[in-house]
C-alpha cells in the first residue's frame, strides 16, 4: 500500500502539530491508496477468486464407486427409480437412501451442495421430480460435457438409483 522512500518519510515527519494536514502527494511523492480503498479493492479480490473457484469446481470431482450391498441388482434398462416406496424395490428405500447419502457426498456435493442444496452454479437437484428420472440418468451416466463427469465407469445403476433414492428423500 506504501511506497515512501527514506527523504519522503523525513517531509511527512516535518509536517507541524497545527497544521495536521497532510503533505501533498508532489512534494512526499508518495503513492498511498486510502486504507478503505485498499479494503474495498481487497475484497473484490477476494470474491472474484471464490467465484472463480467456484465455477472451476463444478464438475471437478473424481467418481468413486458406491458399495450397494443389500439392494438387488438394477439393470441399465430401467429409466426409473426403482427403490421409491410405491415401486418394484419399494421395501429397499431406506437401505437406498442410505447407501445413497454415501454416493452423493462422495461423488455429487462439491457441486450440487450438501443434501442437495445447490448455491446457484449447478442444477438445484431437490427440484427433480419422478417425471425428470430419464434425465436424471442420462446425465449422471453421461456427463454433460459442460463441466459434469460421466459416472458410467465408476457407478452401476444400482448406485445411481440409489444416489436418485437419496435426493428425493431430502426434498
Amino acid at each position: 500500500m506504501f511506497d515512501i522512500s527514506h527523504n519522503n518519510l523525513n517531509a511527512i515527519n516535518k509536517q507541524t502539530e497545527s497544521t495536521k494536514a497532510p503533505v501533498p502527494l508532489s512534494s512526499a511523492k508518495c503513492t498511498y491508496l486510502h486504507p478503505a480503498r485498499g479494503i474495498c479493492a481487497s475484497l473484490i479480490m477476494i470474491c472474484s477468486i471464490s467465484v472463480a473457484g467456484l465455477a472451476h469446481g463444478h464438475g471437478d470431482v473424481t467418481p468413486q464407486g458406491l458399495d450397494t450391498d443389500g439392494l438387488p441388482e438394477i439393470s441399465k434398462d430401467v429409466l426409473s427409480n426403482p427403490f421409491r416406496e410405491d415401486a418394484e424395490h419399494g421395501e429397499y428405500y431406506e437401505l437406498a437412501a442410505e447407501l445413497g447419502k454415501k454416493g452423493y457426498a462422495g461423488n455429487c456435493a462439491n457441486c450440487h451442495g450438501i443434501e442437495a442444496m445447490s448455491g446457484g452454479l449447478t442444477p438445484d437437484l431437490r427440484e427433480l421430480t419422478e417425471w425428470d428420472d430419464e434425465y436424471y440418468i442420462s446425465r449422471v451416466v453421461n456427463g454433460t460435457g459442460g463441466g459434469m463427469p460421466s459416472f458410467k465407469e465408476n457407478l452401476d445403476r444400482t448406485a445411481v438409483w440409489a444416489i436418485k433414492t437419496y435426493v428425493e428423500s431430502v426434498q
